[in-house]
């Protein structure tokens, strides 16, 4: 059959599309008829909602200290540990560009920023030497089968766009090098394809880091300069290689909002971008460039319904300093933290003078997850007023720029991993400091599996594999059930390396007779002891000396097995249904049980708002 075209991710409840264009060989159908965007068949919606960091260890870091893409006024505000100041919400934080308009000096290979301007002018546009660094992508994906977890599905191809950054290295999207097996780069007029290799990937944030070994392919390149975060009706021009032909696209537009933005890709919330400029399949990671031929963000989704028309959205260059930053100092890609607390608003009048809040100011904590650090400091009934000293609404918004509010999560996502965070509160009517240390959030079930390849576990033809999102999105929801739905949408982990482990399948055989109907239901206790997650049920496995295995799973249904006869069994059953392993290979590490017994209760306490809550709702709640 002939090869189409097809976007390859959407969000669930939501009309934001990633941009990158999939080349498949199987039928596609369309995901809604008011759309003109299509989806695979053999791609779900939730299929590419997991990922591992991509880490490279044989690359080194872009030199300690030294941040080529800051601009030389940031760089004066930096302090001890090279992050820049944060006192004044109203500015740009510590990962906003400020372009110095000056060549930097002595700063090594990297991002650069000249002072001499490059206007665009719509005649000579052809002609810039910016599009230059912008290179089209080839990708070829080979997903995990979360079904059937030891094999992977029939692999694919796509196309998406970069650009070039300076020290042998591009950013892209990274949706677009999503479960990539090959990446290939090509450059504007040039038809040799280099390959690439993915150094770091930002779920969150849906930005990879790309570097090209070969130095033909950086023989005359010009990385591009990053400008700072633009103003509404400031002109936009997108440049990329989206479909509808081969050669380089150029797109104009206009800013037309700058406020914290649903990503889709990374189920996250961060600064966006939204422009009415053009935006199709095959622009992700494409820059977005200013007057000045400046990058202000990279092109990465858009909204469709039939209510609305022409809304794209760009990764500002905040987000994408943050993501480099990040990087330089791990080595490594570690995620943008989170306060960890469920939030509500205080415009009620009443609401305030009960809670003895004597100003028009700050949110309510009605509940804090208990694998955040915060969980030592802060307790429902608090109410948080200030972050780093700045000012919080009673909506939850501090002061952006000089006459905008913008949702507080913004000053959290200027943060780093293992950055301490000042928070004044009331607590019952007493003003006070406190300190946290903010980290990423832990989902107790994931988005995104880390390490690529999801873990399972068979004994005796019963398959266990943790409960993730892009499991329930191939299982479909009706079959995964009400029940472990909920848990997935209300429930929170206890502790970190918590799993909901589920038996998704039997794979038929004389040691399982009376079980073969089983699917996706979760197991509670193995022998009477609470099953933390999939590692901690593989040890017990091993460990047990019993004559049966005595399975425990929802609503007191049991499974008995004879432990020596599954053992017996499970070399025929492997090699009936063609499985390499009885277990994942992260399995077969040494187990070691780190968390508290009291940590490990027997049931989750169902919240009273969904785990994944992007804005507030009805209630006016918000994890932040």
């Amino acid at each position: 059959m002939a090869a189409a075209a097809a976007t390859c991710w959407f969000s669930v409840g939501t009309s934001l599309y990633s941009l990158t264009s999939y080349r498949f060989s199987t039928p596609i159908r369309p995901f809604s008829s008011s759309s003109s965007l299509f989806i695979p068949k053999a791609v779900h919606q939730n299929q590419f909602q997991k990922k591992g960091l991509k880490n490279s260890t044989s690359e080194k870091a872009v030199g300690k200290q030294n941040f080529p893409w800051r601009s030389k006024e940031e760089r004066l505000l930096a302090n001890k540990n090279g992050r820049s100041s944060k006192n004044e919400a109203g500015r740009s934080q510590s990962t906003a560009f400020k372009s110095s308009g000056q060549q930097r000096k002595g700063a090594g290979k990297g991002a650069v920023f000249e002072s001499k301007e490059q206007q665009v002018e719509t005649g000579i546009i052809e002609d810039a030497t910016f599009l230059n660094a912008v290179v089209k992508v080839y990708c070829t994906h080979t997903a995990p089968d979360y079904s059937l977890p030891w094999q992977k599905q029939r692999q694919f191809a796509s196309t998406g766009s970069a650009f070039m950054i300076g020290d042998g290295k591009l950013l892209t999207n990274a949706h677009c090098v999503e479960h990539h097996t090959q990446v290939k780069v090509k450059k504007r007029g040039d038809d040799t394809k280099y390959v690439a290799k993915v150094l770091a990937r930002g779920v969150e944030c849906d930005i990879a880091l790309l570097s090209v070994e070969s130095k033909d392919f950086w023989e005359g390149a010009e990385p591009l300069r990053f400008g700072h975060l633009p103003h509404l009706q400031d002109a936009v021009t997108v440049v990329g290689y989206p479909l509808g032909g081969d050669t380089i696209s150029v797109t104009k537009g206009v800013v037309s909002r700058i406020e914290v933005t649903s990503y889709a890709h990374g189920s996250s919330e961060l600064l966006g971008i939204q422009i009415d400029a053009a935006i199709n399949p095959g622009n992700s990671g494409g820059p977005a460039f200013n007057d000045d031929g400046e990058c202000i963000g990279v092109a990465f989704q858009v909204y469709r319904s039939d209510e609305t028309e022409n809304i794209g959205y760009v990764i500002p260059t905040t987000v994408v300093s943050h993501f480099l930053e990040d990087y330089e100092r791990n080595g490594k890609y570690s995620g943008f933290p989170c306060l960890g607390v469920l939030l509500q608003k205080l415009e009620s009048p009443a609401l305030r003078a009960c809670l003895k809040v004597p100003s028009n100011e700050g949110v309510l904590v009605r509940k804090v997850e208990p694998t955040s650090d915060v969980s030592n400091v802060l307790k429902e009934g608090d109410v948080i007023v200030s972050f780093d000293g700045v000012r919080i609404g009673c909506e939850g918004t501090v002061p952006f720029r000089s006459s905008a509010r913008i949702a507080f999560r913004y000053l959290i996502s200027q943060k780093f991993t293992g950055d301490v965070a000042e928070l004044g509160i009331i607590r019952a009517g007493e003003f006070m400091k406190v300190q946290a240390v903010l980290k990423p959030r832990v989902h107790l079930v994931p988005y995104h599996i880390e390490c690529g390849q999801p873990s399972y576990l068979i004994v005796a033809g019963l398959v266990f594999t943790p409960l993730s999102e892009p499991l329930i999105g191939e299982e479909c929801e009706d079959s995964i059930g009400l029940k472990l739905l909920t848990k997935a949408r209300y429930s929170l982990a206890k502790f970190e390396g918590e799993q909901i482990v589920v038996l998704s399948q039997v794979l038929a055989n004389e040691v399982n007779i009376g079980y073969e109907d089983i699917s996706n239901e979760q197991i509670l206790k193995l022998n009477g002891t609470r099953i933390k997650n999939i590692h901690h049920l593989a040890h017990l496995v091993d460990s047990c000396k019993d004559k049966y295995l005595v399975l425990e799973f929802e609503d007191n249904f049991l499974v008995v097995l004879e432990r020596e006869a599954a053992v017996s069994a499970s070399a025929s059953i492997l090699k009936d249904y063609g499985i390499p392993a009885e277990r994942s290979s992260d399995l077969l590490e040494p187990y070691i049980d780190s968390i508290r017994p009291d940590e490990a209760t027997d049931q989750h306490e169902f919240g009273d708002s969904p785990v994944s809550n992007s804005e507030f709702g009805y209630e006016g709640l918000l994890w932040s």
